[in-house]
């Protein structure tokens, strides 16, 4: 059974134009509770962590053919208490799935920082 959060990142995913969402054959999109230990050892004091590429961005691949695919973790506790209300809880989802989608299209975070997307 799907949940509210999960609808809102499928709302995120369906939004996209259909040419980005054409190119997104070998991602997995995941929400998961918390993210991992390991990844917040490295974050500012107070940064929240909201999601996170796991992959090979596609300006970087050579031979890729039959690889595992590349996976977006969306993190519920960090989004909905960042966020806080069911308005502004969407739109952190949908920013953090475009961000994290940012990645998988080799835009990396100074770019995304220039951009408004950090």
């Amino acid at each position: 059974m799907s949940s509210s959060f999960e609808n809102l990142v499928g709302e995120a995913l369906d939004s996209l134009p259909e040419s980005i969402a054409q190119r997104l054959d070998n991602v997995e999109v995941v929400v998961e509770d918390e993210p991992p230990e390991e990844l917040l050892s490295d974050l500012p004091e107070g940064d929240a962590l909201l999601g996170y590429y796991h992959g090979i961005p596609l300006t970087e691949r050579g031979f890729y053919d039959g690889a595992l695919p590349d996976k977006i973790s969306i993190y519920r506790g960090p989004i909905t208490r960042t966020y806080g209300s069911a308005d502004a809880t969407r739109e952190g989802v949908r920013r953090t799935v475009i961000h994290e989608l940012a990645h998988h299209f080799g835009i990396d975070d100074d770019r995304l920082d220039e951009l408004g997307w950090s």
